[in-house]
């Protein structure tokens, strides 16, 4: 892990982007389709923790980005090369466009600065979609991962965004997968190889540490 002064200057906002990746109602809330996942999300805390990290940003300039995976009704452009692909077409609850499986889930709050950047094909939120394009514009140089899935769509956006030249920072208590013990194995030997580990406690008071290192004494 790095030192508080090392994460802080890892993750100065006007070059620092929050990332929520999939936490949408029909993958994490009630309803979901994967109520195994969203019963991980929940239990683990991970949800909760993504939704205080959001709140974090908010309060300290940070550009929020919302990835949600959807799929249109007649599912035109939607990839089906893959066995995963194949089980969401049976899946009883459907990411649908403009339904409210595909809202941002609570507790995390949108607000009007945020992007909801939406993606109707393939497994990454950034490859394929507007996120890079944002990123760059945005001048974005770190890019902290939070939600699910721990087991494809996370790891592609770290992996992604690594290819691509932004520094990750996994928030490891604020992502989950299923079973609950392939997440610890996955960040342990995978994600901690290409990207900065820190828990959200830590996040939060970079975030506020760099806060006050802006504002000018009187």
């Amino acid at each position: 892990m790095p030192s508080y002064e090392q994460l802080s200057e890892l993750l100065a906002p006007e070059s620092t982007v929050l990332l929520t990746v999939e936490c949408q109602q029909g993958v994490v809330g009630p309803e979901s389709a994967l109520p195994e996942l969203a019963r991980e999300a929940r239990t683990s805390g991970a949800l909760a923790n993504a939704a205080r990290l959001v709140a974090a940003a908010h309060e300290n300039g940070v550009q929020v980005i919302h990835a949600i995976a959807e799929r249109r009704p007649d599912g035109r452009g939607a990839n089906r090369n893959a066995r995963l692909f194949r089980a969401a077409e049976r899946l009883p609850v459907q990411q649908l466009s403009g339904t409210t499986a595909v809202r941002v889930a609570a507790p995390i709050e949108v607000s009007e600065e945020d992007f909801v950047v939406r993606r109707l094909h393939g497994l990454s939120p950034i490859q394929g979609t507007e996120v890079d394009a944002l990123l760059r514009n945005l001048g974005c140089r770190t890019l902290v991962v939070t939600g699910v899935s721990a087991n494809v769509a996370v790891p592609n956006a770290v992996f992604d965004a690594v290819n691509r030249g932004y520094t990750a920072v996994v928030v490891t208590d604020a992502i989950a997968g299923v079973p609950s013990d392939y997440t610890p194995a996955m960040i342990r030997h995978t994600l901690a190889l290409v990207a900065t580990l820190a828990t959200t406690d830590e996040v939060l008071t970079a975030f506020g540490r760099t806060r006050r290192t802006r504002v000018t004494p009187a």
